[in-house]
């Protein structure tokens, strides 16, 4: 086996600058999913994507047209017809840029400097993308004529704005995607140093609160204290969201959670976590939040909810001196289990409804991209097959960590009745969304090596032929 692993290796480090050469060339590509005027460069992704799969082997590369932005499919079959199928989840899509706060670089212009790869997209999520073809080319350096594993690639363009037409892909591809495993890769590490693997990701919520007092703008030299102000009355209801201890106000928010177990705790102790690292990686600069929670419980186990974005008033002009007859926020909420999306959002009507005052009019829309929280089944083979795998790849055995954001495995789980684990190369002080964006190449050439040996060791994890020695 140690030669094996020695092969693999080098095989990933030989194939490192065409790889980041292909990194730069696709970061190039500004596939902002949120900005219409970009659409046609998000269909250039997908097409580049697509170039790409089929340069490194797959025999099936299709692009899939929604009635949005386009996803990108591809399947190479096993050499074994009996060995599993994995499905690999990730989005080619990126978020929005404000170009003027970058100081390495031009968002669309990758640099690389001091073992990192500067550039939008280059963590979140092209470079884990590029980690799985990066893989396969070093797997089937070993001499093999197809993967050990079926494997099977689904890269969405629209993740960026909630998943739009996932379902819709999901409904009508149900076959082509079928999978006995299901990998999503929009994820983060633990640190370079300390190994450790997600086996889980919490759900979420959007929603648009607005308010209206005035019919319109008034003067506030006639009707200041007694007109009814939009942005005061949002900010009241805004205020009122959490307790003095730092809880959610919604009715209910907390009765599914569940507790965690003395082997999750020991888990998440487990961890190396120094607070002051991770304010100074994360840029938060303070610790808040429920009270009598540790900052993992808070970002991992526990339930919150943010504002995002607040509008109202003259904001970006000078002001003109009038009470603003309409206010809004966009509200982010996170859930763990046991919580559901619909009946979190049920519980954030109901919290609107029982702080209604006379002499306004409120409106809350709730996004239809929604997602339930989600944990790999523990102990499932595959989940197995990739500590041992993380373990081959850094030399000692991985930790255990969950993921703060979302991600679409529960609905995955779902629609293919396949379990999922979860593995990417992020890290939190990668800047995600935003400024200065980069990756990490150690991380890229550690998570490729992880995956070669996934691609080895699931199948005979899951009780199938595949592995060769």
């Amino acid at each position: 086996m140690w030669e094996a692993d020695a092969r693999l290796r080098r095989a990933v480090h030989d194939g490192r600058p065409g790889m980041l050469e292909a990194l730069a060339g696709w970061v190039g590509v500004p596939s902002v999913s949120a900005v219409p005027g970009h659409r046609p460069d998000v269909v250039r992704s997908a097409r580049w994507l697509a170039s790409a799969l089929r340069s490194t082997g797959f025999p099936v590369v299709e692009v899939w047209e929604t009635d949005g932005l386009p996803a990108v499919y591809a399947h190479w079959p096993a050499e074994d017809a009996g060995a599993p199928t994995l499905l690999v989840y990730s989005h080619h899509d990126v978020h929005a840029v404000k170009d003027g706060e970058w100081r390495e670089t031009s968002p669309f212009s990758p640099v690389v400097r001091e073992g990192r790869m500067y550039g939008r997209g280059a963590s979140d999520a092209k470079g884990q993308t590029l980690c799985h073809l990066w893989a396969l080319r070093a797997h089937m350096a070993a001499g093999r004529r197809a993967p050990a594993v079926g494997v099977t690639l689904l890269v969405e363009g629209e993740e960026e704005i909630g998943s739009v037409h996932l379902a819709d892909l999901l409904a009508a591809h149900r076959e082509q995607l079928a999978a006995d495993v299901v990998m999503v890769s929009d994820t983060m590490l633990w640190s370079l140093t300390d190994a450790a693997v997600c086996t889980g990701v919490r759900g979420s919520v959007n929603g648009r609160l607005e308010v209206r007092g005035a019919d319109a703008d008034v003067h506030s030299g006639a009707v200041a204290g007694t007109a009814p102000n939009a942005c005061t009355e949002l900010c009241r209801l805004l205020g009122l969201l959490h307790d003095e201890k730092g809880r959610v106000t919604l009715p209910g928010f907390y009765d599914a959670v569940a507790p965690l177990s003395r082997r999750e705790r020991a888990e998440l102790d487990a961890l190396p976590f120094d607070e002051a690292a991770w304010l100074a990686d994360s840029h938060t600069r303070s610790v808040r939040g429920e009270h009598g929670r540790s900052v993992l419980e808070r970002i991992w186990t526990r339930p919150s909810v943010e504002v995002s974005s607040l509008l109202g008033g003259d904001a970006e002009q000078p002001s003109r001196g009038v009470i603003p007859p309409t206010a809004r926020a966009d509200l982010l909420l996170r859930l763990v289990p046991e919580q559901t999306a619909d009946e979190v959002a049920r519980q954030l009507r109901r919290w609107l409804e029982d702080h209604r005052v006379a002499g306004y009019d409120y409106e809350l829309t709730v996004s239809s991209t929604i997602s339930d929280p989600y944990l790999t089944p523990t102990g499932h083979p595959a989940a197995v097959a990739l500590e041992g795998a993380m373990s081959r790849a850094l030399g000692r055995p991985p930790l255990r960590m969950r993921n703060g954001g979302a991600a679409p495995a529960a609905q995955l789980a779902r629609e293919t009745g396949a379990p999922v684990v979860f593995f990417g190369t992020g890290l939190v002080d990668d800047r995600w969304h935003g400024h200065d964006e980069k990756v990490e190449i150690r991380a890229l050439l550690q998570g490729a090596e992880t995956l070669a040996y996934f691609l080895e060791d699931l199948a005979s994890a899951m009780g199938r032929p595949g592995r060769v020695s």
